[in-house]
């Protein structure tokens, strides 16, 4: 097995250099670095990151759960916290909870079974009650639309406030009989994406004094195939719809490609706005108009709060939530 001994001897260095070089300290000149970096490379040396764990207190991993990876939105934040991780000398392992609450739970107890330093979790089906679970020792920082019945640390977007919005625009832009796709009628007690967005939208519809009733109103799961056969059964049901509002892009793609199948010209014949302003939302024909949130600063803020914790610099009793803001990006599909 090659030693951290064995590299300096071959680079003719310090073992304290190879030290800093393995472990990123920029008061290495770049020739010395190239030399110790060759060095390795010719002898195969692997970090023992098991000793090196043990002696800093920490892996320098961070685990992040998502309920599938495969989702436009999904992939684009995975990569903006990677990005902001590695900011702070933090790797990033992905795991995929489907969108249940056991693989939710799993992602909890998984995390802390392999010694990741902490989670950064995007719960979709944990309940009120389950704020216990993400609270105390671990560092756990919760992204998504869920609420608890206590403090924890917490990263959210403006979601009604991005309902609003849209209804607002397809108001605003001459629609007459408005629908929601991928929503659900809020109930006190719900707070997820479906019904927290969907609240948003139709208090302004309310305050516009449009009618918006259940058959407006489409349960889908954000899935193409889903979207786009039930965005057909709302126009055999309500056919003059001029406006939609999708939960979200990945349901207002198979929303565009099944108005398209019946025969219905975007945005002249229905305007559509979507939710999380993905960047394949901009190559769409015609491009997707969606409600965007400031993704660059909530994955700022999970890092900053995660790393907060895991290093010790917050309390333990200092839980903050924070909320992204959310701006309307107009394209063709609305205009």
């Amino acid at each position: 097995m090659v030693t951290m001994q064995d590299v300096a001897r071959h680079a003719g260095v310090s073992v304290m250099t190879v030290s800093n070089v393995v472990n990123e300290h920029p008061h290495v000149r770049t020739a010395t670095r190239e030399k110790v970096v060759a060095a390795i490379a010719e002898l195969g040396y692997r970090v023992n990151t098991t000793a090196r764990s043990l002696r800093q207190g920490r892996t320098g991993v961070i685990g992040l759960a998502v309920p599938e990876v495969d989702r436009p939105y999904f992939g684009m934040l995975a990569n903006l916290l990677i990005e902001r991780a590695h900011e702070h000398d933090y790797e990033i392992v992905i795991e995929q909870t489907g969108s249940r609450r056991e693989g939710e739970m799993d992602a909890i107890q998984h995390s802390r079974l392999r010694s990741y330093d902490g989670l950064l979790l995007h719960a979709a089906q944990l309940a009120q009650d389950d704020a216990m679970l993400l609270r105390g020792d671990y560092p756990i920082v919760v992204l998504g639309e869920r609420s608890y019945s206590a403090p924890v640390d917490h990263v959210v977007m403006a979601n009604e406030e991005g309902g609003r919005l849209a209804a607002e625009h397809l108001v605003a832009a001459g629609c007459r009989k408005v629908a929601m796709m991928g929503g659900r009628f809020w109930t006190p007690g719900d707070n997820d994406v479906a019904t927290v967005r969907t609240k948003g939208f139709a208090d302004a519809l309310a305050e516009a004094g449009m009618a918006f009733e259940a058959p407006q109103v489409r349960e889908t799961r954000y899935a193409l195939e889903e979207s786009c056969a039930a965005v057909r059964g709302l126009f055999e049901d309500v056919p003059d719809v001029d406006g939609i509002f999708c939960a979200t892009d990945w349901v207002a793609f198979g929303v565009l490609r099944g108005l398209a199948d019946i025969g219905k010209r975007v945005p002249e014949d229905v305007k559509v706005v979507g939710f999380d302003d993905v960047p394949q939302a901009e190559f769409t024909t015609p491009s997707l108009t969606s409600i965007a949130p400031d993704h660059e600063a909530m994955a700022d803020a999970a890092v900053r709060l995660l790393v907060g914790r895991i290093s010790g610099e917050r309390s333990r009793d200092d839980y903050q939530e924070v909320v992204g803001q959310v701006t309307l990006r107009e394209r063709e599909s609305s205009a």
